[in-house]
Parts: structure tokens; C-alpha cells; sequence
């Protein structure tokens, strides 16, 4: 055997030694990341979790972040019938005024709830339900108790006991208990968002508010028209833009003034413009521990300290960014090019002018493009900071949640904060384009 061949033997054993490895190593990771898949089933009880799930909760929340609802209620103590779009006071038909879809009488009134279903109010406390598919149901208030006619073996699509019966239609809902009597049914949109109930410029088109003639005798259309549209009362459009101000007011602050901060301290973390390994160390530390600790833990101490306001989200923000970029800066301020440097100095140039002019125009890309990606990262944190020291859009979306029935509004400032992001992405990458250029 020549030594050739040999040499080719021996390749060979130790290429299939490298695929019999790396086999080995591929059916290893699989394994490992079957069993981790394994654990986590099992520690995070996910069999359990989906027993739990309500889906159709989750259908209706989104659901109501889409379309709103208008109640008919009656009072079955008094016998009163009230008109509001999702029962709220601010959305309440003025007097003698009802949905088109309702028709009062002296002794009974009629709520067409789409779909063929019909339901009548009816005097001493009774309620009839024309349903397409099921027939005719009868409720009604006898005592204290609510009486209706399934029988024992209710459908699924209701809920009955003796103090509430709840059914659920088509686009629709029927809630019945001892104090009152109510009507839903649903629309698709945000409803009231241009004009409330109240105000002159509702139901009118945007032709006859543009061309038309005068709407209220005491305004111009398009005054009168944003005046009623920026003091919505339920939408509240102008604490929304203020609200939103404030966010893009707290990243702003935050993030500069944490750059502002940052720049001077860095030159005191860099190796070749900190001799002092001392100071040095002690400036890194300070680095790590303000960037260590997260935003919403700063947040929660400083209102603990100063109060709940946008000062102390700014605050948050500003110290924990400056951790951050003291870490980045210094790191950019180590990798600049001493020649650069020597020729500014071979000018003449004093130890400042040598940092103006030698050393900042070789950071500034880093600066600028770290602090625009921050500006950006820090406009949707100012929402959740916002949460917690009680301002921007982040304390109105926190109050929409809470209330539980509000979830249009709720989808609106979610929509109002993806704008904000976008249009600073689109700001931001426009002005690190005009200051730092573009590669093609």
C-alpha cells in the first residue's frame, strides 16, 4: 500500500469521525430541547392552563375593542326606560330622543335586535322574546323572583337563577333581574368618537358640515365642529393628545438628558482617557448598578420620593439610560483613532479643542444612532412608566383596563401608541440619515 492511499485512509476515518460527531452532537441538542419542551409542559401546568382558558372571554373582549353596544334599560321599580350608548351618562339620549331601532308605545315598547329577534317590554314587569330559531320567551318578576319560560332544561346560551337570567344572542343580549330590565345590542365601530349625543354636529355628514349651511346658528361648522370633536366627552380626545404629549415629553427628556449626562462621565470609563484605574473602576460600577436596576423599579422608588408625575418617569428613564449609554460611549471612546487625535494636536490645539474636534466627530455616529434606537425603545416604555407615576397615555390606558367595559378605548390608545412608535422609527431614521448618512 502506497503512502498515498494510506493518507487517504486515514482521511477518511477521520471525516466520518467528524459526521459520526456532529450526528452525535445534532441528536444530542434534539433530545435536549425535547426534554426541555418535556419540563416546561409539565412545570408550567400548560394542560391545566388550557382547561382554564375562557375563550369566550377572550372572544369578547375582542369583540368589544371593535364595537360598541346600546342599552335599553328599564328600571323595574319605577318603570322608567333609559337610552345610552354603552350605558354610560355621557352617552345618553337626550329627552325624546331613541334609537332608531326602538319603538316606545303607552303600553309597551319594542327593541328590534337584529337578526329577527325582537323583544318587547311589557307592563308589570314582563318581558317577551321573539327568537327566530327557538320561538317566543317569556319572562317576568313575580315577588322577588325572575320567572322565565325554558323550563328546567335551560339552552346553553343562557344563564338563569332566581335573582338574574342573562341570555345571549346573535348580536345581541338580554339581561333580566330584580332591580332592572336590559337590552344590548351591538354595533361595529367606536361609537360617539367624532361627536357626542349632545352636540348639534352629530349624524351630520361631512359634506353639510363642509358646504352645507350653518349647523348651530352660533358657530361655523368647521369651529363648531372641532370644538365639539376635541371636547368629546367620552373620547376626551384633548386630555389623549396631552396625554401623548406627555409620553413623547418623558422619552424625549429621558433619553437626551441621559446622553447629555453619559458623554462627560464616559471619557472618566475609558482606558485611554482615564489613567486612573481607580476612578476608572469606580465610574464603571456606577455604570453597571444605574443600568443594573430596571426603569420600573426606578420608577416605583422616585414616586416613592418625589410623587407620581412625568418629572419622575423622566427621572427613571435618564438614570437608567445613563448606565447605558456610560457603558456605550466609553466602550466607542476606547476604539477611536489616535491619529486623528495627534493630528488635531500637531495644530496647536489645546486638550479641548483636541476632544472637540479629534475625538467627538469619531463617536458621534455611535451617539446619535444609540440615542435616536434609545429614543425610540423609550417612547414605548414611557407608557408603562407612565402607568405607574400616574401620567401620558400610559395612565389613560391603565384606567380603560381597569374599568373593564371600556376596551374600544383601550384599542384606541393601543392605536394611538403604534403611530407614535412608527413616527419615531420614521423621524429617527430620517435624522440619523441627514446627520450620520446612509450607506447604499
Amino acid at each position: 500500500m502506497t503512502a498515498a492511499s494510506t493518507n487517504i485512509n486515514d482521511a477518511r476515518i477521520v471525516a466520518e469521525r467528524l459526521f459520526s460527531r456532529k450526528r452525535t452532537m445534532a441528536f444530542g441538542a434534539l433530545a435536549a430541547l425535547i426534554a426541555y419542551l418535556t419540563y416546561i409542559f409539565f412545570a408550567f401546568d400548560i394542560a391545566g392552563l388550557a382547561q382554564r382558558a375562557r375563550l369566550d372571554n377572550a372572544v369578547t373582549l375582542a369583540s368589544d375593542s371593535w364595537s360598541y353596544k346600546t342599552h335599553v334599560t328599564r328600571d323595574n321599580r319605577f318603570g322608567a326606560i333609559e337610552y345610552a350608548i354603552e350605558g354610560e351618562r355621557k352617552g345618553a339620549y337626550p329627552e325624546g330622543r331613541y334609537p332608531a331601532w326602538v319603538t316606545p308605545g303607552e303600553q309597551s315598547t319594542v327593541v328590534d335586535l337584529g337578526n329577527g329577534q325582537i323583544a318587547t317590554l311589557l307592563p308589570d314587569n314582563r318581558l317577551t322574546l321573539e327568537l327566530p330559531e327557538y320561538g317566543t320567551v317569556e319572562m317576568a318578576l313575580v315577588g322577588r323572583d325572575v320567572v322565565t319560560s325554558f323550563g328546567d332544561t335551560p339552552p346553553d346560551w343562557t344563564n338563569i337563577s332566581d335573582s338574574r337570567a342573562t341570555i345571549t344572542l346573535d348580536g345581541a343580549r338580554v339581561t333580566f333581574t330584580r332591580s332592572k330590565t336590559e337590552l344590548f345590542r351591538y354595533f361595529a365601530g367606536w361609537e360617539l368618537f367624532f361627536f357626542t349625543l349632545d352636540s348639534p354636529y352629530n349624524g351630520a355628514g361631512l359634506g353639510t358640515i363642509l358646504f352645507g349651511d350653518r349647523v348651530d346658528p352660533e358657530r361655523a361648522n368647521l369651529a363648531g365642529a372641532w370644538q365639539d370633536f376635541w371636547s368629546n366627552g367620552m373620547w376626551r380626545h384633548a386630555d389623549v393628545a396631552w396625554a401623548i404629549f406627555e409620553t413623547i415629553l418623558m422619552a424625549f427628556l429621558g433619553t437626551f438628558g441621559a446622553a447629555m449626562i453619559a458623554l462627560p462621565l464616559a471619557f472618566l470609563a475609558a482606558k485611554n482617557f482615564a489613567p486612573l484605574g481607580a476612578a476608572r473602576f469606580a465610574v464603571r460600577r456606577v455604570f453597571d448598578f444605574v443600568r443594573g436596576v430596571d426603569a420600573l423599579i426606578w420608577t416605583i422608588i422616585l414616586s416613592r420620593a418625589f410623587g407620581p408625575g412625568v418629572m419622575t418617569g423622566t427621572l427613571a428613564i435618564l438614570i437608567t439610560d445613563t448606565g447605558t449609554f456610560g457603558k456605550i460611549f466609553s466602550e466607542a471612546l476606547e476604539n477611536v483613532d489616535d491619529k486623528q487625535i495627534e493630528g488635531v494636536a500637531s495644530t496647536g490645539a489645546n486638550p479641548v479643542q483636541r476632544y472637540r474636534f479629534g475625538v467627538i466627530p469619531q463617536i458621534v455616529p455611535v451617539l446619535l444612532s444609540q440615542v435616536l434606537y434609545f429614543l425610540e425603545s423609550n417612547t414605548r416604555s414611557a407608557t408603562i412608566i407612565g402607568a405607574i407615576t400616574g401620567g401620558g397615555i400610559g395612565l389613560l390606558l391603565t384606567q380603560a383596563i381597569q374599568t373593564q367595559k371600556d376596551w374600544e378605548e383601550v384599542a384606541y390608545y393601543i392605536v394611538l401608541i403604534i403611530i407614535v412608535v412608527m413616527l419615531m422609527d420614521w423621524l429617527s431614521g430620517i435624522l440619523r440619515s441627514r446627520l450620520i448618512g446612509r450607506k447604499d
